[in-house]
């Protein structure tokens, strides 16, 4: 017999989704055949070589109400056409195609929720789209034959919801081999999106009382309106868009940086419960962060305290942190060494068994 097949879909460009990267090398290495499907954008650059197969779908349109009709159709009319055992939906919006197709071939269907999407900011104030997302998620999550998420939190909030039970599998790193030493002029460094809620904007507000420079990499919804704000500000020379950065070069920044920042707004459950990569790719460099007390952050940081908490994102309570870090070198040696004690136990080898586990149970 050949191996199990997999095919699994996102909505996004494949080179920067690490999270997918590190999911679909695990399930191959375990010895499943998979295939990686997203979507192909004007800008796309060349596939970055994988252990597995990548796929990418072009599409009519790359926003809005349009780009989720196509996709949908593009992702399904890939699954009738191609072979699999197995469909895994990452996240709300290629769950449908995932979902018909594997009824109609009569395969299983895995469901990975990397965030709470219809809590997200650019869904809760819209209520006509967020109720479209809603149905969705009550028609198809409790059809799906598995489900894993990213964080305790969200895993309860949907096993209350839709009495199915959800894994959880964190976004963690792989394990370091050796941490680098910090070289270079120290900076602040926020990796990810560059969305709604991320306390950006007050972030910069904050910039004018500290000595340091920030570095942004990532991209965005808000990514032109953020480069006008700075220019506005006259924060050019505080304040650096290093854009959407490979993988290798992205740890490179991290690993030199002084202090990571992961910072979200109470804009819903998405955010409120979320346990983002960035936290976890910062503790594997090495480098304190400053970071919101959401519950699933505060938690984690009671394990190990690797960063300084802030339970607001006023200019004050940033700046003030922020210097705390930077001018407290007893405080900052502790969550330092407490990094590397954390990644001992938050690592991608250890946490990637419960997603082989999940796979495994349910390609009998």
């Amino acid at each position: 017999m050949g191996k199990t097949r997999i095919i699994c879909l996102v909505s996004n460009d494949l080179n920067h989704d690490q999270r997918m990267q590190k999911t679909c090398a695990t399930l191959q290495a375990a010895g499943y055949a998979v295939t990686l499907v997203g979507r192909k954008r004007s800008t796309s650059k060349p596939l970055l070589p994988q252990p597995y197969e990548q796929v990418r779908v072009s599409l009519w349109a790359e926003k809005g109400k349009l780009f989720y009709f196509f996709l949908q159709w593009r992702l399904l009319w890939y699954l009738l056409r191609h072979p699999f055992d197995m469909v895994c939906a990452v996240d709300l919006d290629t769950i449908l195609p995932a979902w018909l197709a594997a009824r109609l071939k009569g395969k299983k269907l895995v469901y990975d929720a990397h965030e709470y999407f219809t809590e997200v900011p650019e869904v809760i104030n819209r209520p006509w789209i967020q109720g479209t997302w809603r149905w969705v998620e009550r028609f198809a999550v409790p059809k799906t034959d598995a489900r894993y998420t990213v964080s305790e939190g969200l895993a309860q909030r949907f096993h209350q919801r839709y009495q199915v039970p959800f894994t959880v599998v964190r976004n963690v790193p792989k394990k370091p081999t050796s941490l680098r030493q910090r070289s270079g002029d120290p900076y602040l460094l926020y990796q990810g999106a560059l969305n709604d809620g991320r306390g950006l904007e007050q972030l910069f507000l904050a910039m004018y009382e500290i000595d340091i420079p920030l570095y942004l990499a990532g991209e965005g919804d808000l990514s032109k309106k953020l480069r006008e704000l700075v220019v506005a500000m006259d924060l050019q020379n505080k304040v650096f868009f290093k854009g959407q950065l490979p993988p290798g070069e992205l740890r490179q920044l991290t690993a030199h940086a002084t202090v990571g920042i992961n910072l979200l707004e109470d804009k819903g459950l998405s955010y409120y419960y979320s346990l983002s990569n960035k936290f976890f790719d910062y503790v594997a460099a090495g480098v304190p962060q400053l970071c919101i007390r959401f519950p699933e952050y505060d938690r984690h940081n009671h394990m190990h305290e690797v960063a300084l908490m802030v339970d607001d994102l006023k200019a004050f309570t940033l700046y003030s942190a922020i210097n705390q870090l930077l001018d407290d070198q007893a405080l900052y040696q502790r969550l330092q060494n407490n990094c590397r004690q954390a990644i001992r136990d938050w690592h991608w080898e250890k946490e990637s068994k419960a997603l082989v586990a999940l796979y495994n149970s349910i390609s009998k």
